[in-house]
């Protein structure tokens, strides 16, 4: 498989409007609040059927401080006490989930993520894997994916030392950009000596793999500035780095108003950044999985990718594609059987359903037909740039052409511009098309609305 890539500068600003990230589909704006604890309930019930493994995430959702640029749903708090009634609701949460689902499922996958998982203390930490293991069959021969999200000031050496002990075996890392200027500028104030020192401990105790996290289009990012940063990051060689572009949306996120838009990047500097970025991984060796993702050629997920088995969901690109996600702690979000459900936003809320044993699921969906066929199609093109229609015909008994007729129709602009070729049983997406993945998905989206109405997603470059 061709996994190279190529920056066409004049298709990103053709192409480059809002659309789904697609880690969902149905997208979240279908989720809806008639799907409730009995719903998801009788999912769990027919999840047991299948006998498929599981994957469980769990949400820690305090910060000790806000970056600006953050979208994550997160508590801003220095009192570490809030961790106490928080993990005890979560303690009872994984009891109730546990009695859903039967006790040979082993699960496969697990993730912390936030927030900053690693606000929690120690103790605190081998405490919720040790209530979690009293109730899920955690894969205990290093065979699972156990994953979880790190902030350097939040973590020492000692730190990835008893993360290791306790079961994780990869890292995801923030760092963002290592210049003081802009780390100022978004309120993350982060040493270098601290990225490195927690870098430096997760290789000296066996983790797999080590992910690091880079945003550009911050305040005062430079092309030259930026380089310097992932110079540094690519002297270091972690297994994946993801280079997420910063999306400037102050009226839904409210940190994001504390930023200077005076000090962003043009559009144009974002580009740049962006491509010179590419370039530098290029050259470095890294490939371009898809979604801001880049990893080294032996990395798992470049070897599903050209294996065809690459998976995408929440929790991002995965290899374990055969997973019910089980989300655990607020606002987190499940895929069990053929539903999507999420959990309370808002931390009084989730304990109150908790305090009254129930379990805190507030809206979801279940999905039909027509939902499995085009997330199977969405999720092969996105993880796998191609799409294989025969393949699609014998899971589905489908013809192909037929159901698809009004969307493929709607590729052909796309063929003419090079961002893809088709014959009459395949679409196969460029290198030139692999920045605009999302917009070749979107063709085959049944929910989306006109590009004009698109409003709360991302562009897509």
């Amino acid at each position: 498989m061709d996994q190279s890539l190529v920056f066409d500068l004049e298709l990103i600003h053709k192409y480059d409007h809002a659309g789904p990230r697609y880690t969902s589909y149905p997208t979240a704006p279908q989720f809806h609040d008639g799907f409730g604890e009995q719903a998801y309930r009788a999912a769990a019930s027919a999840s047991n059927r299948t006998g498929r493994p599981l994957s469980l995430y769990f949400h820690i959702p305090f910060c000790d401080t806000i970056c600006f640029y953050c979208a994550c749903n997160k508590i801003a708090t220095k009192d570490r006490q809030m961790a106490v009634g928080y993990l005890q609701r979560v303690y009872r949460e994984i009891a109730m989930q546990g009695e859903l689902f039967d006790a040979g499922r082993k699960v496969e996958q697990l993730h912390w993520g936030g927030g900053t998982p690693t606000f929690i203390s120690h103790d605190q930490m081998r405490e919720l894997m040790a209530v979690t293991r009293s109730h899920f069959d955690l894969a205990d021969d290093n065979s699972g994916e156990f994953s979880i999200e790190i902030d350097p000031r939040e973590a020492t050496a000692e730190t990835i030392k008893m993360l290791r002990q306790i079961g994780f075996n990869r890292l995801s890392m923030g760092v963002q950009d290592l210049d003081p200027k802009v780390q100022q500028a978004v309120n993350r104030i982060q040493s270098e000596a601290e990225t490195m020192a927690v870098l430096d401990a997760a290789r000296e105790n066996g983790f797999r793999s080590v992910s690091i996290d880079l945003i550009y289009g911050l305040p005062f990012q430079t092309p030259d500035s930026f380089l310097r940063t992932l110079d540094r990051i690519i002297e270091v060689g972690p297994d994946r780095l993801s280079v997420f572009n910063y999306a400037h949306l102050p009226k839904m996120f409210k940190p994001q108003r504390r930023i200077n838009e005076a000090e962003l990047p043009s559009a144009q500097t974002k580009l740049d950044i962006l491509k010179s970025a590419i370039d530098h991984l290029e050259r470095a060796g890294y490939i371009y999985i898809g979604m801001d993702h880049f990893a080294r050629p032996d990395d798992e997920l470049a070897v599903a990718q050209r294996e065809g088995t690459l998976y995408r969901n929440f929790q991002g690109y995965s290899t374990h594609s055969d997973c019910d996600l089980v989300a655990m702690g607020v606002t987190s979000i499940s895929m069990v059987s053929n539903t999507y459900s999420q959990n309370m936003r808002g931390l009084e809320e989730y304990y109150q359903r908790i305090d009254q044993n129930r379990l805190p699921v507030f809206r979801g969906i279940e999905l039909n037909t027509d939902d499995l066929i085009r997330r199977d199609v969405i999720t092969r093109l996105i993880c796998n740039f191609t799409l294989n229609f025969s393949a699609v015909e014998r899971a589905w008994g489908i013809d192909f052409g037929d159901y698809f007729s009004g969307d493929l129709a709607q590729l052909d602009e796309m063929e003419a511009d090079g961002l893809l070729v088709r014959d009459s049983d395949e679409v196969r997406v460029l290198p030139r098309g692999r920045l605009l993945i999302r917009n070749i998905c979107m063709v085959f989206d049944n929910y989306l609305p006109p590009i004009e109405q698109q409003k709360g997603f991302s562009r897509v470059i």
